[in-house]
């Protein structure tokens, strides 16, 4: 875990906090080097809690096995036990915490108040896989063949054999049963995950009447390439923040 304390904010003072995903979700997350998305959200008064769920790799074979086929499901645990962690040390306001983060990390965002809706407070994602068959199914994403064929099933799960597994574990299937407030950001461009997830979850989610902030990017595929889009998502998520993260009366 990588916590990363806003300037001159005392250790010991809990304070409002994100806890931000990785994507991958089978890499290492981050490491002592600096950091923007994590310096960003510092700047504005966030504890940021990076954690290395398991999955991760670069912390042994042990780590790294524990996560297979564990999306929406043991992976979240580790969320919500980073956040009672950083509580117990008095390190963030339990009531105050936001989960976020890009791909695996959106998708891990968007099923943490489905998993464990007492946890966090917002959620935000940006390129966010919403539905693991959706990852099998759309024929013109850069997914390989081998991909889906071998490493897939085994590392997240097999479309026939855990199909069961695979819609229990979907935002998309379950997105009824969000709580809170997400942003959702996604380009329009993106192969590994295409938009197809951001715009069927957003219209589950608004017929759900989940709170939802949807932002499309024309030009950005997965990830952020034009300083201007990045600059306006991080302006939206910084109000997005604000305005879920108020003290409570």
């Amino acid at each position: 875990l990588y916590v990363t304390h806003p300037s001159g904010a005392a250790p010991d003072k809990p304070l409002p906090g994100v806890v931000l995903v990785h994507g991958g979700p089978f890499v290492r997350g981050t490491d002592l080097g600096w950091e923007a998305e994590a310096q960003f959200l510092a700047s504005r008064g966030y504890r940021v809690l990076e954690p290395e769920f398991r999955g991760s790799e670069g912390y042994g074979f042990n780590l790294f096995r524990a996560g297979w086929k564990e999306w929406g499901r043991k992976m979240q645990l580790d969320l919500e036990d980073t956040v009672q962690w950083a509580a117990k040390q008095g390190l963030v306001d339990p009531a105050r915490v936001c989960v976020m983060g890009g791909s695996y990390g959106g998708y891990a965002a968007l099923m943490a108040p489905i998993t464990t809706p007492e946890a966090f407070q917002c959620a935000a994602s940006f390129a966010g896989v919403t539905d693991i068959m959706l990852m099998y199914d759309i024929s013109w994403s850069d997914l390989s063949l081998a991909a889906r064929q071998y490493s897939m099933p085994t590392l997240i799960g097999d479309p026939v054999m855990d199909a069961e597994q695979l819609a229990a574990t979907s935002p998309l299937k379950r997105a009824a049963e969000i709580k809170i407030p997400v942003l959702l950001a996604h380009g329009a461009a993106d192969r590994r995950v295409p938009i197809d997830h951001a715009k069927q979850f957003v219209e589950a989610a608004r017929r759900a009447g989940v709170r939802i902030e949807p932002v499309y990017y024309t030009n950005e595929g997965h990830g952020f390439f034009d300083p201007a889009n990045q600059a306006d998502y991080f302006g939206r998520l910084e109000r997005f923040l604000e305005d879920s993260l108020k003290p409570r009366r």
